[in-house]
C-alpha cells in the first residue's frame, strides 16, 4: 500500500522528463520541502549537542512492568506501542522520554526531514523517492531514531503538515511544511495526556497508524509521505476515558501506580534530587547501566530476526484464551504471538513457554476486553484467572474442591433452617427481599 501510493506521488516528475520537457520546467513543479534546509539542519544539530540528558532509564526504581512493555516495543516494534495509564507523578513520561536513549540508530537520507531509509523505496519521503528513481544515490547518516511528542494544543496543520497553496498556484511548486507525522516517521509518537486529545485530531493519528502514510490535501494539491511510527500514550484514567477505536490501536496497555515500598520510594526522590542539581553527573553513573542494557536489545533484535520458535501448542491457547474472552479482531492474539518472541528473546533464549505467554498475555488483552460496569473483577485479573483454568489442573482441582466445599455449606445451613424452623432462603432469593407474611406457608 505504501510502495503504490508513492509511486503515484513520483511519477509527474519522471514522465515529464520522458515528453522531452526542457531542464528548467521539471524544477520548477518538484517538491520543495522548507525544513529541510543546511541552516536548519544545524539548528538541529547544535540541540541535540546542547540538550539535557533525559533521566536515565535504569535509574527508575520499581514500575517493572511499564519498562517491560517498553524495553519489548523496542526489542519488536511491530508490536504496535504502549498506553501508560496511571496516576499523577508516577514516572510515565519519564519513563517514555528516557526510552530515546535506548533506541537504535538508523540510516537516513542527510537532510530529509521524513527520515526516509536510503535504501527502501516504501520508507522515503517524496522527494527522496524522486531522486532515487531518477538514479541519484542518496547520502546516508547515521541518526538516532526520534521520538518526536504530540501536544493537547496541536493543530491538524502543525501534526499532518501544510502546503503553501499560493506558491503551488503561481509557481507549480508544491512547498510543503512537514508536520510532527513526518519527524516520527521510523520512530516513536508519544502521546501524553492522549485521553484528552480531540476527537479530530484522534482520527487523524489513527488514519495514519493504520495505513503507514500520511496524506496532505488542500485545494487539489496533494502530498503523500510514510509515516510508520511507534504510538505511546499516557494518561490519568480519572481525567476520561479513551475511544475504544484508539485503545484498539495500542498494542499494550499498562496500568502503574505511586511506589509503595520504602526503599524503592526513597531511592528513586534521591535520584531525582540529583537528576536536577546535575543531570550530567547522574547520567554518568548510571552510563555502565545503560550501555549493558543497549547491548542487550541489541542482541535481542538480532536474535528476534534470527527467528524465535513457539510450539502449536502455545499458539492454540494464545487464540483459545482470545476466543474465550471475546476479543474482537485479531490483533490481540497478534500482538501476543510477537510480545513472546520479544520476551524470549529479551532474555535471550529462542523458544517461547508457557510461562513467557502468561507474563505478557494480560498488559496485551486487559484493555480489548469489553467492560461490565456491574463486574467488580478488572480486566487483568480475568485474563490471568482463565490463563490459569487452561494451563494449570491443579489449579482447577482446588477451584473444584472450593465450589463443592461452598455447596456442601450451602446445602448445610439449608438443612438446618427447615429442621429449626426458620425461613429456608432459596438460591434464587436475594438478600433482603421480602419472604412473605409470618405464619404463611409454614413461615
Amino acid at each position: 500500500m505504501q510502495h503504490s501510493a508513492m509511486q503515484q506521488q513520483g511519477r509527474p516528475a519522471v514522465a515529464s522528463g520522458r515528453a522531452g520537457v526542457s531542464s528548467a520546467r521539471p524544477q520548477t513543479r518538484s517538491l520543495v520541502v522548507r525544513s529541510s534546509s543546511t541552516a536548519a539542519a544545524e539548528v538541529e544539530a547544535r540541540k541535540l549537542l546542547t540538550r539535557k540528558p533525559c533521566f536515565p532509564f535504569t535509574r527508575i526504581a520499581g514500575q517493572e512492568e511499564m519498562k517491560l512493555a517498553l524495553c519489548l516495543n523496542v526489542v519488536d516494534p511491530n508490536i504496535g506501542g504502549v498506553l501508560i495509564m496511571g496516576d499523577r507523578g508516577t514516572g510515565k513520561s519519564v519513563a517514555v522520554r528516557s526510552v530515546v536513549d535506548l533506541l537504535p540508530l538508523i540510516d537516513v537520507v542527510e537532510g530529509d526531514p521524513f527520515n526516509s531509509d536510503p535504501y527502501d523505496p516504501k520508507l522515503m519521503g517524496p522527494d527522496a523517492l524522486m531522486r532515487f528513481r531518477n538514479g541519484e544515490t542518496l547520502k546516508a547518516v547515521r541518526a538516532k531514531t526520534p521520538l518526536v511528542e504530540l501536544p493537547l494544543g496541536a493543530t491538524e496543520d502543525r501534526i499532518c503538515g501544510t502546503i503553501d497553496i499560493e506558491k503551488a498556484l503561481s509557481e507549480g511548486i508544491k512547498a510543503y511544511e512537514p508536520g510532527l507525522l513526518a519527524k516520527a516517521n521510523r520512530g516513536i509518537l508519544y502521546v501524553d495526556e492522549v485521553n484528552l486529545l480531540e476527537d479530530g485530531l484522534v482520527d487523524v493519528v489513527l488514519d495514519s497508524s493504520a495505513s503507514g502514510l500520511n496524506t496532505v490535501e488542500r485545494e487539489g494539491i496533494s502530498i503523500v509521505h510514510p509515516a510508520k511510527f511507534i504510538m505511546i500514550g499516557s494518561g490519568n484514567p480519572q481525567e476520561g476515558e479513551l475511544r475504544p477505536q484508539l485503545l484498539d490501536r495500542f498494542g499494550m496497555s499498562v496500568t502503574v501506580a505511586t511506589l509503595q515500598d520504602g526503599t524503592q520510594r526513597t531511592q528513586l526522590v534521591l535520584d531525582r534530587l540529583a537528576y536536577e542539581t546535575d543531570p550530567d553527573a547522574l547520567a554518568e553513573v548510571a552510563r555502565p547501566a545503560m550501555e549493558a542494557l543497549q547491548q542487550k536489545l541489541k542482541d535481542a533484535r538480532a536474535r528476534l530476526k534470527k527467528g524465535i520458535k513457539i510450539s502449536p501448542e502455545n499458539e492454540l491457547l494464545i487464540s483459545e484464551i482470545c476466543s474465550r474472552l471475546d476479543v474482537d479482531g485479531l490483533r490481540g492474539d497478534i500482538v501476543i504471538n510477537r510480545a513472546a518472541k520479544a520476551l524470549v528473546a529479551f532474555e535471550g533464549r529462542d523458544t517461547v513457554q508457557t510461562d513467557d505467554i502468561k507474563r505478557i498475555i494480560s498488559i496485551c488483552l486487559n484493555h480489548r476486553l469489553r467492560k461490565d460496569p456491574l463486574d467488580t473483577m478488572d480486566s487483568g485479573s480475568k485474563v490471568a484467572m482463565l490463563f490459569r483454568r487452561l494451563t494449570d489442573p491443579e489449579f482447577v482441582r482446588k477451584e473444584a474442591e472450593m465450589r463443592k466445599k461452598a455447596e456442601e455449606t450451602q446445602a448445610r445451613i439449608l438443612a438446618e433452617q427447615a429442621a429449626t424452623g426458620k425461613v429456608a432462603r432459596t438460591a434464587t432469593q436475594k438478600a433482603g427481599s421480602w419472604g412473605g407474611l409470618p405464619g404463611v406457608g409454614g413461615r
